[in-house]
Parts: structure tokens; C-alpha cells; sequence
């Protein structure tokens, strides 16, 4: 019989919050578990778990239109139809080329309109390479990470990759748990990293601008129906402010697991290279504290969900029977 694989995402409203120290200590002190760095377009937990590459892929986010200089006419419909003016003119024509067209690698966006509307079949569609991810290995676990190339889309394409991967590594290895380590804000690689889990852990301080965010947040964690609950970093720095935090998310049901105080040690702990709960016995208290926290409130939304659909059942079964 198949083990349950759960999945938690540690998140934040934006950036700063000390998310990857967190996701790196959580890493640190749970077992039998595979990591996940889902922010792709800045990721860096790799860098505390000192991560060995031992898998290189290829990362094909789309594609981009290319010209077969040989068969085209020159008749200009694709200039006319690139809305983003991908198609480009070299100074001279090429030796057995019949334009000096080209498509702009960088601007060209594959709509692939043009080669949908070229009348000689002279444009073809090709797999760009939008980035790399990696498998690899620390001392805590198997870390599945990626690296999306500067100014490329799909990064919530790339992080379903990611997830993927983690999922069948766990499976193969018996591993129960996936910690995914999330981006900051609410865009697409937040909405893709959220997607299926079973708890959301936003890591949040006490600042204006991330209230704010974690409020938004919230909203998406709301509309995907995902227990959440708010570890508060550098509370002390700020003390009225997180009573503000507190008194938004409580109406919510959402818990403040943890408040974390202000400490230069989360800095020293990234420049040694370690997570902060290795590197700091009162920040493993910490952390476990917070863990415990987790798995409790996890463990109260099942039961929760169980009520409600006994509740539910026995309604529907009335409602039948009259």
C-alpha cells in the first residue's frame, strides 16, 4: 500500500521574509523527505544545502519562429502580421538565400502566426531551451531545482516540471513528504507551486508592504481552498504590527504558528552555507516548535474536512429519504 505523500508549500507575500532560511531549517529537521525549489527565476536554496548536480535537463518552454532562407519569397506577410516586430532585416542577403529576413530570437514571442499565414511554408516553429533543472543531492535530502534563462516565460510551466519530478522521486524512494520552497508575490509559479498541496506555510514579517502582500496572499490560498497557517520572522522588530497580522488572519481560521525574532544568526547561517537550524541551537528549537505546529493544524484540518463530509453525507441521505 502506497504511502499518502504529503506536500507543503512555504510561500510569502513578497520577497525578504527570510522564506528560504525557513524552508531550509524545515529541510534540516524532517526526515524521509525531497525538497523543492519552486522559485525558478531567483532560486537559491541550492546555496545553504551546499546541493551536488547529479541530473542536467533541458528546460523547453515554447517555441520561436525561424526562416527557411531557400524557400522564402520576400513577400513581407510575416512582417505584416508579427505584432511584436520579431521579424528582422540583416544589411545584406546571405549566398542562396532569397531575403535577408530573419526572426529576432528575443523579441519573437512563438505565437507563430507567420508561419500559420506564410504562403510558401517558409517559416518553421522550433523547441527554444528557455532554461535548465537539475536533480540533486544534499545531506538533508534530494533537491529538485531550476534555473529559468534572464527575460524567459513559462517559469509556471517549469515549476509543474519540478513538481512532477519531486512527486516520482518520492514515490520510487518511499519518501512521505515534498517541501516545496515557493515564490514570493502571487503570479504564476506561486499559483503552480500551491496547486494539489496539502498545507500552505506563509512566512511573513511585521512591515506594511508585507501585510499587505500577505493578505493577498491569503486570498489566493482562500480561493484554492488551502489550509494555511502564518510563521511571523522578526516579530519583535515590530510588535503592533503583528497584532494587526494576527487579528486579520484569526476571523480566517488561520493560525500564527510561529513568531520568530529578529536575529543576525539567520545571516551568519547563509554565508557559512548551513541552514539556520543547523547552524543555531535555539533556532532548531524554533523551527521544530514550528514543525510541531504544522503537522497539528494539518492533523485538525483532516479531521475538520472528515466532519464536514460525514455531515455532508448524512444531509444528502435525508434529503433522499424524504
Amino acid at each position: 500500500m502506497n504511502n499518502k505523500i504529503r506536500e507543503i508549500a512555504i510561500i510569502s507575500g513578497k520577497g525578504g521574509t527570510g522564506k528560504t532560511s525557513v524552508s531550509g531549517s524545515l529541510g534540516f529537521i524532517t526526515k524521509n523527505k525531497i525538497m523543492v525549489d519552486c522559485d525558478v527565476d531567483a532560486a537559491d536554496l541550492h546555496l545553504i544545502l551546499k546541493a551536488e548536480t547529479r541530473t542536467t535537463k533541458e528546460f523547453i518552454g515554447g517555441q520561436k519562429a525561424e526562416i527557411i532562407e531557400a524557400a522564402c519569397t520576400d513577400c513581407g506577410i510575416c512582417t505584416d502580421y508579427c505584432r511584436f516586430d520579431a521579424v528582422k532585416e540583416r544589411p545584406e542577403v546571405h549566398n542562396g538565400s532569397n531575403t535577408n529576413k530573419y526572426i529576432d530570437d528575443i523579441a519573437c514571442e512563438g505565437c507563430a502566426v507567420c508561419a500559420e499565414f506564410c504562403p510558401e511554408d517558409a517559416i518553421k516553429m522550433k523547441d527554444h531551451v528557455s532554461g535548465n533543472w537539475f536533480i540533486s543531492q544534499t545531506k538533508y535530502g534530494p533537491l529538485v531545482h531550476a534555473k529559468l534563462g534572464i527575460a524567459e516565460a513559462n517559469s509556471g510551466k517549469l515549476v509543474s516540471v519540478l513538481r512532477k519530478a519531486a512527486r516520482a522521486i518520492a514515490t520510487k524512494n518511499r519518501q512521505d513528504l515534498i517541501l516545496i520552497d515557493g515564490s514570493p508575490g502571487i503570479g504564476c509559479p506561486v499559483i503552480a507551486s500551491l496547486t494539489g498541496i496539502d498545507y500552505a506555510l506563509i512566512v511573513s514579517e511585521p512591515t506594511v508592504s508585507a501585510l499587505h502582500d500577505m493578505q493577498r496572499l491569503i486570498e489566493l490560498t482562500e480561493h484554492f481552498g488551502i489550509k494555511t497557517g502564518v510563521c511571523i520572522n522578526k516579530y519583535d522588530v515590530n510588535p503592533g504590527l503583528c497584532d494587526k497580522m494576527e487579528k486579520f488572519v484569526t476571523p480566517k481560521n488561520i493560525k500564527i504558528l510561529s513568531r520568530i525574532p529578529y536575529d543576525t544568526d539567520f545571516i551568519k547561517a547563509q554565508i557559512a552555507g548551513v541552514p539556520y537550524a543547523e547552524y543555531k541551537a535555539d533556532g532548531a528549537k524554533l523551527v521544530t516548535e514550528l514543525w510541531e505546529s504544522i503537522n497539528k493544524d494539518m492533523n485538525h484540518n483532516a479531521s475538520d474536512r472528515y466532519s464536514d463530509r460525514k455531515e455532508n453525507v448524512q444531509f444528502n441521505k435525508i434529503n433522499k429519504e424524504h
